[in-house]
């Protein structure tokens, strides 16, 4: 488990101590802190209130279901998500409801509800470790997702496990300690690369 950073400027505890573990355990969430994190997502802001995130959540306690999430994320996601206790895809309606126009911002608005709720998750000490690394296609199938929603992300949902149990290949990763940008990489004044702080 790497140290808790130190940011350069003050942030609040549940961002700095935000991490993506390897090492989940499979320990059940309370069905009352699942509720309050994924209200979290619900209250997200999205352009012209669309709202168009939608997840399918599975728990380890509904193993059908939670296999078949397992079986939409690639081989080396599956080998470290299988011991989490909950599991999600995240999608994304990509149109507007009520036109019918392409919602360009709909990847960015599933962003701000998946990142709501992984601040909620960490109010409760649980992480949230988000993957890219998906099938959606599988996902499409297995789950009836219609045209017009796109497969986005997996998420794997769990409290810390014990240090040093991540899969022996991941261990490395879960220990190296957190780095960033320095605001001066991509906080622009008024050119481009031109750093708005000093």
């Amino acid at each position: 488990m790497p140290s808790t950073p130190q940011p350069d400027h003050p942030i609040h505890d549940l961002l700095r101590k935000r991490w993506s573990p390897y090492a989940l355990s499979g320990r059940p969430i309370r069905d009352e802190d699942l509720r309050s994190i994924f209200e979290a997502a619900r209250w997200s802001p999205s352009s012209f209130n669309e709202q168009p995130w939608r997840y399918i959540v599975a728990r380890r306690s509904d193993p059908d279901l939670f296999e078949g999430i397992l079986g939409c994320l690639m081989e080396g996601n599956q080998a470290w998500a299988r011991r989490a206790a909950v599991l999600a895809l995240g999608c994304a309606s990509t149109t507007f409801r009520r036109n019918g126009a392409q919602n360009r911002v709909a990847l960015h608005d599933l962003g701000l509800a998946s990142m709501s709720l992984t601040v909620e998750a960490m109010r409760h000490r649980v992480y949230v470790h988000q993957m890219a690394g998906i099938l959606p296609e599988v996902a499409r199938s297995r789950f009836g997702i219609p045209p017009g929603f796109e497969v986005v992300t997996g998420l794997a949902l769990g409290y810390l496990a014990a240090p040093g149990s991540a899969p022996p290949q991941l261990q490395a990763r879960d220990d190296r300690p957190k780095e960033r940008r320095p605001l001066s990489d991509f906080v622009f004044g008024g050119a481009w690369e031109e750093p708005q702080f000093g």
